[in-house]
C-alpha cells in the first residue's frame, strides 16, 4: 500500500495546524505511519502461514484463524490511520475555499484564508471532535474484537470442523505484544493532544469574545 496521499495530507493540514495540532501531526507521521510501514506490517505479513495448530484437519486451522482474528491487526490499522486522518481534509477543502472566493470576487476578503477564525474555526473543532471520537472508536473496537490489548502464544480451539479442542500457535507473540501496546499508547497520545488542542482553542476564543465584550462596555 502506497502511503504517500496520507503523507502530503498531513503537510498540508501542518501549514493550518496550531502548535499542538503540529505535534499531532509529527506523532501520527514519526510514531504511527513510518512505525507501521518500516516494521509493523512486516511482522503482520504472513500472520495466517505462520499461524499453526497441532491438527491437521482440512478446514480446522482456517475457521479457529477467522475466529481468533476476525479482522488482522494490521488492516484494522491500516484503516484506522485512513480514518483518524481524514477529517483534518474538512480544514484544507475550507481553507480552498476561501482562497477560492477571493479569486471568484476578485479582491481581498480575509487576512489570511488559512487563520482560524470565523467558520474554519468551527470547522476545525469539528474535525478535532471527529478525529477524538474516531480514535477511541477504533480503540474500543480492537478490545471488543481481540478480548484486550493482548496477544496470547496459545489459544485452544473448539469449532468444526475441528474434532476436539485443539493447540493453535501464534508466531512472535513479544514482539507482536510491543507493537500492539506502542501502537495503543501512541493512540491515546493523540486522543490527549486532541482533547488539549480542543479546549485550548475553545479557551481562546472565549476569551477573545469576553475581551471584545469588555472593551465594547468600557468605551
Amino acid at each position: 500500500m502506497s502511503w504517500v496521499f496520507l503523507r502530503d495530507l498531513l503537510s498540508g493540514v501542518n501549514k493550518y495546524s496550531t502548535g499542538i495540532g503540529r505535534i499531532w501531526v509529527a506523532v501520527v507521521f514519526m510514531f504511527r505511519l513510518l512505525v507501521y510501514v518500516a516494521a509493523a506490517e512486516n511482522i503482520w505479513k504472513h500472520e495466517h502461514d505462520e499461524f499453526e495448530c497441532n491438527i491437521k484437519q482440512p478446514g480446522c486451522e482456517n475457521v479457529c484463524f477467522d475466529h481468533f482474528f476476525p479482522v488482522s491487526h494490521i488492516r484494522l490499522w491500516a484503516l484506522q490511520l485512513i480514518m483518524v486522518s481524514t477529517p483534518s481534509l474538512l480544514v484544507v477543502f475550507h481553507v480552498a475555499y476561501r482562497e477560492n472566493r477571493e479569486r471568484h470576487h476578485n479582491q481581498k476578503l480575509y487576512k489570511n484564508p488559512g487563520k482560524i477564525d470565523g467558520g474554519l474555526l468551527c470547522t476545525y473543532l469539528i474535525s478535532l471532535i471527529l478525529k477524538t471520537g474516531l480514535e477511541i472508536g477504533f480503540l474500543v473496537l480492537f478490545y471488543k474484537l481481540y478480548n484486550g490489548f493482548k496477544i496470547p502464544r496459545l489459544v485452544k480451539c473448539d469449532i468444526k470442523p475441528c474434532p476436539n479442542t485443539v493447540d493453535c500457535y501464534i508466531s512472535k507473540p513479544t514482539e507482536k505484544m510491543i507493537f500492539l501496546y506502542f501502537l495503543v499508547a501512541t493512540s491515546c497520545l493523540c486522543i490527549v493532544l486532541n482533547l488539549s488542542e480542543l479546549s485550548y482553542l475553545i479557551f481562546k476564543y472565549s476569551m477573545k469574545c469576553y475581551l471584545k465584550r469588555h472593551m465594547k462596555k468600557q468605551q
